[in-house]
């Protein structure tokens, strides 16, 4: 049960015809809890105030109170004075400031916030630092989660599109352009540290594709019919590059990154449950050539977690 105790009455304004009045009370609860309303009301001027028949009234329950009481101490003064967005520093992490941080951010003139943020030394090494470890982290978590699902190549075309860090320190940027020619349009074409284009081919991890033969042979692990496939693919996307070399449209298309003696990663497969012997057999394979390295999805994620710090099996 619960009843109404402790009443406080405030005139808050008079005028010929009309009396504005707070009212606020606290009931007492059995469990202790705090209960404080507040009632806000414009009266008929009489003799007596016809409480009864107001004019207008409203009543803000316990909740309603204390967030009217939040939003005055926040908002009021900065409002008063002309300040249309701010964040107030006894309180940075709330929600409502991320909302404020994000519309700096999201400013159309990125040239301009950029210089203004290095300029003022807005943001600490150390926190940008933090930010991009952060990021990292959670799209080692996110490519992890993939893992466990049959995604189509594009979604995996897009993860890498937006991490292209995990690729490697040999790749400087991804080009906008993909098309070789009319006929053969490669996954990714990188610039490469050295300033020169270099083709990253990726394949879906999930499905039918097999990285071994279901075989061995002579007791050798060999590649499986669809490795075979995707390395052919391979080549032939370093073959048209190499003779799309001194296109001037190609070029340009390009950003006139040069092109000498590509080299492909091809992304394919598992490799998370290799025995020793496959592992080996692996390695073997993969130094038979000379321009193009093949890499598992497990190899990609090992190497995400070592730039970023983590354990392998973290």
């Amino acid at each position: 049960m619960s009843n109404q105790i402790g009443r406080l009455a405030q005139i808050l304004r008079t005028k010929p015809r009309v009396i504005t009045k707070a009212v606020f009370w606290s009931i007492p609860h059995n469990s202790g809890k705090e209960d404080i309303r507040l009632k806000l009301g414009r009266y008929k001027k009489t003799d007596e105030l016809e409480i009864d028949n107001p004019k207008s009234e409203l009543t803000l329950d316990n909740e309603e109170f204390q967030a009217l009481i939040h939003f005055l101490q926040i908002h009021y003064e900065p409002f008063r004075t002309g300040t249309k967005a701010f964040i107030p520093l006894d309180k940075p992490f709330v929600r409502e400031n991320a909302e404020q941080i994000k519309a700096l951010f999201d400013l159309p003139e990125k040239k301009e916030l950029l210089e203004f943020i290095v300029k003022n030394k807005i943001i600490p090494t150390d926190l940008v630092v933090g930010l991009q470890t952060v990021e990292r982290h959670r799209a080692i978590k996110n490519f992890e989660r993939m893992l466990q699902s049959d995604l189509k190549e594009h979604n995996w075309q897009k993860w890498f599109e937006e991490n292209d860090w995990v690729l490697g320190s040999e790749f400087v940027r991804v080009l906008d352009e993909r098309q070789i020619d009319t006929r053969n349009i490669s996954d990714f074409l990188m610039e490469a540290y050295d300033g020169f284009l270099d083709i990253i081919e990726i394949k879906r991890p999930e499905g039918e594709l097999q990285f071994w033969a279901s075989k061995t042979d002579h007791g050798n692990y060999i590649p499986s019919n669809d490795l075979i496939k995707a390395i052919t693919q391979a080549s032939k996307y370093i073959y048209e590059v190499e003779r799309e070399a001194n296109s001037v449209k190609f070029l340009e298309k390009v950003d006139n990154v040069k092109t000498i003696k590509p080299r492909c990663s091809l992304i394919f497969g598992r490799s998370f449950d290799w025995n020793t012997d496959q592992k080996e057999a692996y390695r073997i394979i993969n130094s038979s050539f000379h321009n193009i390295n093949i890499l598992t999805y497990d190899h990609v994620l090992a190497r995400a977690k070592r730039i970023v710090g983590l354990k392998k099996d973290s």
